[in-house]
């Protein structure tokens, strides 16, 4: 039989809005039943340092929330950008994830504009899960007790002194570059194979300061072993109150954080990406997860995709600025 011509324009019309209903639908369904399977969490550094342990807990965590394993995955080399590059080509489908740092996401790119991985382009941030401030350390034997005895000191020494870091374009690296930059002063950088030999050496006085993650230096400031300057956030830390912060202490505005975000390739699903959102945001208001990362000396932040994203694109800008004009390279 042969439809007329309005009949054709009905039947037409009538399959386009079964199409468009049917749409929505598939995309609910999707969110509904994800994750059906196991999801491999990436970290592209090793298995015991800061990253991965904040990796493991949030892994847990969503894995009680959806009942399917999240697996760490441990990629490290080349400041993350090994495990990066792993996930930015995987299926972009929730099943391959990564859990970022500024080190790898905001600052690698001005570090080495080859690099395969385009964090911008690559990847969807899911969430913003937690931050940690750094703090300014001496070895005790200096008579150094504030930021403006450092910056004195520095002044007096004409650009030769010396401080550790645990690598090139790493948070201790970046934030003692900031500092220099907005203190007005020169000085230089010694870059270790890791947070524990840099540590060693500013024990041992081969180094006169460094800045470094609050939580792996607080045994060591209550032993008396290292000498607290001020800490990196904007505000005081509350695992440490009686420590200035860089803000409060001549340099307004200074603050440089360690901080892990979730990832997810670009492309994955939008709905899949706003249910990882939720996940997070749920795992962080576990109590028994929260008194872990506090009593870490982390800050839970559990930002969503789009304050994420902002944040990361401030982030991004300000160190590509601070990177060109300290003159930071690859060495």
């Amino acid at each position: 039989m042969t439809l007329s011509f309005p009949r054709r324009r009905v039947l037409a019309a009538l399959v386009a809005t079964g199409a468009a209903m049917a749409a929505p639908g598939v995309f609910a369904q999707s969110a509904t039943t994800y994750p059906t399977r196991p999801v491999t969490l990436g970290v592209g550094f090793s298995a015991g340092g800061a990253v991965d342990i904040v990796a493991r807990q949030l892994g847990q965590a969503l894995g009680k929330s959806f009942h399917q394993p999240f697996v760490i995955e441990n990629r490290p080399g080349a400041t993350g950008i090994i495990a990066a590059e792993a996930v930015a080509q995987a299926k972009p489908d929730g099943y391959s994830l990564l859990l970022g740092t500024q080190s790898t996401m905001v600052v690698a790119p001005s570090l080495y504009p080859t690099m395969k991985v385009d964090p911008k382009k690559d990847f969807v941030p899911v969430s913003l899960v937690a931050s940690v401030p750094l703090v300014l350390v001496v070895h005790p034997s200096l008579p150094l007790h504030t930021v403006q005895d450092v910056i004195k000191y520095a002044k007096d020494k004409k650009g030769d002194l010396s401080y550790a870091s645990s690598g090139l374009g790493g948070p201790q690296h970046v934030a003692a570059e900031l500092f220099a930059s907005m203190a007005g002063v020169k000085m230089v950088h010694i870059p270790y194979k890791g947070e524990a030999n840099a540590i060693s050496d500013v024990l041992g006085n081969q180094v006169p300061l460094m800045f470094s993650n609050l939580p792996t230096l607080l045994p060591y400031i209550k032993s008396g072993k290292l000498r607290a300057i001020a800490v990196s956030s904007l505000e005081r830390a509350a695992s440490a109150p009686t420590i200035p912060t860089v803000n409060e202490s001549g340099l307004k505005g200074f603050e440089a954080l360690t901080w892990f975000g979730l990832y997810a390739p670009a492309g994955t699903p939008q709905d899949v990406v706003g249910k990882l959102e939720q996940g997070v945001k749920q795992a962080l208001s576990d109590t028994e997860l929260r008194a872990k990362m506090t009593d870490q000396g982390m800050t839970l932040e559990g930002r969503g995709s789009r304050d994420f994203a902002k944040y990361m694109e401030a982030e991004s800008t300000k160190w590509a600025g601070l990177i060109k004009s300290a003159g930071i390279k690859p060495e």
